[in-house]
């Protein structure tokens, strides 16, 4: 496991929010397909005449959502081999393993912050955050 000071967490950030931000689109481009590709095959379902046809019609969308997925996948995955952790992706939070005291704690990062300014336990979780001293 990675460990982090304040300092390199910092200095990655701005690359981190670029990244989660292009996750965040790809997130709400996949839901917005997978409604319209559940809205096309509820009306396709009730329209006469669709029974028994050997292709399938959505062949092409669902495989266009998997490979959206697998992408999406691939990006978080990134964070992990960067020993970041995604716990939220939207709102965007961001963990960064660390020392301090000579304890374990997560250094956090909320989306709208400028920097990293905080910290938590590994098990309180966001509503434990403190200031960093």
């Amino acid at each position: 496991m990675k460990l982090f000071t304040i300092d390199e967490a910092n200095v990655l950030l701005p690359e981190l929010k670029q990244e989660l931000y292009k996750l965040q689109v790809l997130i709400d481009d996949i839901d917005d397909r997978y409604l319209e590709l559940q809205t096309i095959k509820a009306k396709h379902k009730l329209s006469p005449g669709t029974r028994g046809t050997m292709t399938d019609p959505y062949f092409e969308q669902e495989s266009q959502l998997d490979f959206m997925r697998m992408e999406a996948e691939l990006q978080i995955s990134n964070f992990t081999r960067m020993g970041v952790l995604i716990k939220s992706i939207s709102p965007g939070l961001l963990d960064f393993p660390a020392i301090l005291e000579g304890k374990e704690v997560l250094l956090c990062w909320k989306q709208g912050e400028e920097q990293i300014s905080h910290y938590h336990g590994w098990n309180e979780g966001f509503m434990g955050r403190r200031p960093y001293p």
